[in-house]
């Protein structure tokens, strides 16, 4: 049977999809995944509930557009406030500096000098804070996998999909969780 919900068949073995994914998550990612799921509990779901029931009113729901919208969204919320909950549950938040800031660990800023000279700043997080726009790499990533225990000026070598790169670590920076 094909059809759009058909994908082709992975090894669970080899399929870098179902690795584990560490649980830590730094305080301001915690707070923010706090912020989202009480906006979704509090405004969003009762806010779709009273349409989808606004919607059931107006009768036959088989051709009412809106109805099958709303609640198609509703439940949507409702599964995202589940996941939310879940995973809040599970994540262990990293609030506190660690013992040797010389080294990079996680929630570190570090910057990275590649061969060419060209230097790029990134920041190690939880993967459920990666931003790529922010440059914010998950700590189960190659990249962070490799700069984990590093100390500054230490050089690091990378699998990257168009071959090896090597970096230097030319600053590790760290943002204290009380301010």
């Amino acid at each position: 049977m094909k059809g759009r919900n058909m994908t082709r068949w992975r090894d669970p073995a080899k399929d870098p999809r179902q690795e584990p994914k560490s649980h830590l998550i730094t305080a301001e990612g915690a707070e923010r995944l706090r912020g989202i799921l009480d906006h979704l509990s509090r405004v969003k779901r009762p806010a779709l509930s009273a349409k989808v029931g606004e919607a059931a009113a107006l009768g036959d729901r088989s051709e009412n557009a809106d109805y099958t919208y709303n609640k198609k969204e509703l439940n949507r919320v409702i599964a995202r406030i589940r996941y939310l909950t879940k995973r809040l549950d599970e994540l262990q938040v990293v609030d506190r500096l660690p013992a040797d800031t010389g080294k990079v660990y996680f929630g570190a800023f570090v910057t990275l000098e590649d061969e060419e000279g060209e230097e790029m700043a990134i920041r190690i997080v939880g993967h459920d804070e990666i931003d790529p726009a922010k440059r914010w790499i998950s700590v189960d990533s190659p990249l962070a996998k490799a700069l984990l225990g590093k100390p500054l000026d230490e050089e690091v070598t990378v699998a990257a999909p168009g071959g090896e790169t090597t970096y230097v670590i030319t600053e590790i920076a760290y943002r204290d969780p009380e301010k």
